[in-house]
């Protein structure tokens, strides 16, 4: 299954977007919350299966979210199903 951002509501402090598939039935979203040097993303994917695709969706976008605002620290809580995922191996230690 493809999925894909959907934007809810975009601001200068906050992101929230829907992960939806290809037929845009919502399966799941994301929050990026900015603060002066910290990002916090959170996300629940419901489908288990399409775990992978979840974190090739996120993993580019926050690359992207960097680049606009160098020296970000990154806190993530990501979960496919009830599983929670891990974007790097840093935060896998």
């Amino acid at each position: 299954m493809q999925i894909y951002f959907s934007p809810e509501v975009i601001t200068p402090q906050f992101q929230v977007l829907n992960v939806v598939d290809s037929t845009s039935k919502a399966v799941g979203n994301v929050a990026f919350l900015f603060d002066e040097k910290k990002l916090f993303v959170y996300g629940i994917l419901e489908e288990e299966g399409v775990g992978a695709d979840f974190k090739d969706l996120v993993t580019p976008y926050l690359k992207g979210l960097t680049k606009a605002k160098p020296g970000l620290d990154i806190f993530t809580c990501l979960y496919v199903g009830c599983k929670k995922i891990k974007l790097n191996d840093e935060q896998q230690k």
